[in-house]
């Protein structure tokens, strides 16, 4: 699976540089992961249109490490919320983050 790839979630902007990836939905972004493996990078935006956000993304990533016992998301693994939403980009750190974290922590 290509791993060292970039990936930007948002329904309507585009990233500043082009050598992202670009996922409009939840949906989207997920068959990205599925097929591609997880880049070494994501930038999110919370809300994608609707109904749909981009928590669905954050547990599924999620998911997708904790079925591979931790060796899905990259070690150097960076993310960013740039969504205008200010409780949604709590939301994704906050799973995301504490995730992460406690992964992290050796045990």
């Amino acid at each position: 699976m290509e791993t060292r790839y970039r990936l930007f979630i948002d329904d309507l902007r585009d990233p500043v540089a082009s050598d992202w990836v670009i996922a409009r939905t939840s949906v989207e972004a997920i068959t990205i992961l599925e097929t591609r493996g997880c880049p070494f990078e994501i930038s999110f935006d919370h809300d994608l249109g609707g109904e749909d956000t981009a928590m669905a993304v954050v547990k599924k990533l999620v998911d997708m490490d904790l079925d591979a016992n931790g060796r899905f998301i990259p070690a150097d693994f960076i993310y960013s919320v740039h969504s205008a939403n200010p409780i949604g980009k709590r939301n994704v750190e906050g799973l995301l983050g504490q995730y992460l974290h406690q992964r992290d922590i050796p045990g």
